[in-house]
């Protein structure tokens, strides 16, 4: 097999809500497959540490301030990306927010707004301002992260659902647009991660056990076992792959039951 499909070598990228978690391991993964990469958040001390790991890899790093529910944010990240590097050829969009109520009637106007204007409209805006850089560079990738709450839903968290759901759909939407001008837009679809958003259910014995026990892998992911799906989604490998939704969830999503109970 050709290895050079995965090399993002001279490749430029930038990652929302790079400072931790999930986006932190993306970075550091198309970091170490050769790219450059602008690591974007609201906390630039987070940022900033992200940026300096990928330089002692030896690749250019760059912390970015960027609110995604700021349009002028938004366009000012990718202005810096563009102004520093030279261009742009990857958006990972991973910058999202959650807000955990009783159920869907609890869910106030300003919570509702918060979580879909990051999670969606955020999505949009950054991959609309990327579009025109990467018709000057012949192409381009966007990796939006979804969430499995994107297939299922949730009674707790009905706004983030809704926001990944319409992720899952504006995907598709940008892929068929886009794929004449050698853009293809995919989704990592995020299982039970040990992030700092998964904190209360890991500390939570019985939410932990009931997890695990559905996950056929028996564990909850990391964020570094991101790095190798979005490498290839990012690179010549996946050149023919568009508004594909894949799975990193160690089995949870096709699992309709729980080891204790089997089928």
């Amino acid at each position: 097999m050709d290895t050079s499909l995965f090399d993002l070598t001279g490749k430029i990228a930038i990652v929302t809500g790079g400072g931790r978690g999930i986006g932190r391991g993306i970075a550091l993964g198309m970091a170490r497959a050769g790219a450059d990469v602008a690591v974007a958040a609201r906390t630039f001390s987070e940022v900033d540490a992200v940026a300096r790991e990928i330089e002692t890899l030896g690749r250019r790093g760059l912390a970015v301030i960027c609110d995604l529910s700021d349009p002028k944010s938004i366009t000012s990240a990718v202005d810096a990306v563009v102004g520093a590097f030279g261009g742009l050829d990857i958006v990972v969009n991973n910058a999202g927010t959650n807000s955990w109520v009783p159920g869907p009637e609890h869910i106030t106007a300003e919570q509702w707004d918060t979580v879909l204007t990051t999670n969606l409209t955020g999505v949009h805006l950054m991959s609309t301002r990327a579009y025109p850089e990467f018709l000057k560079r012949g192409g381009g990738k966007i990796i939006n992260i979804s969430s499995m709450v994107g297939i299922f839903g949730g009674k707790t968290i009905a706004a983030y659902a809704a926001s990944k759901g319409g992720v899952e759909q504006y995907t598709k939407s940008c892929a068929i647009a886009w794929a004449k001008d050698n853009i293809q837009v995919n989704i990592l679809q995020p299982g039970w991660i040990a992030t700092k958003m998964t904190t209360g259910s890991r500390s939570n014995p019985d939410k932990y056990n009931n997890i695990v026990d559905r996950t056929p892998a028996g564990r909850y992911g990391d964020p570094e076992e991101f790095a190798g799906p979005a490498v290839f989604l990012a690179s010549k490998a996946s050149s023919f792959v568009t508004g594909i939704s894949l799975p990193v969830d160690g089995g949870y999503s096709v699992n309709v039951t729980s080891a204790t109970i089997g089928i």
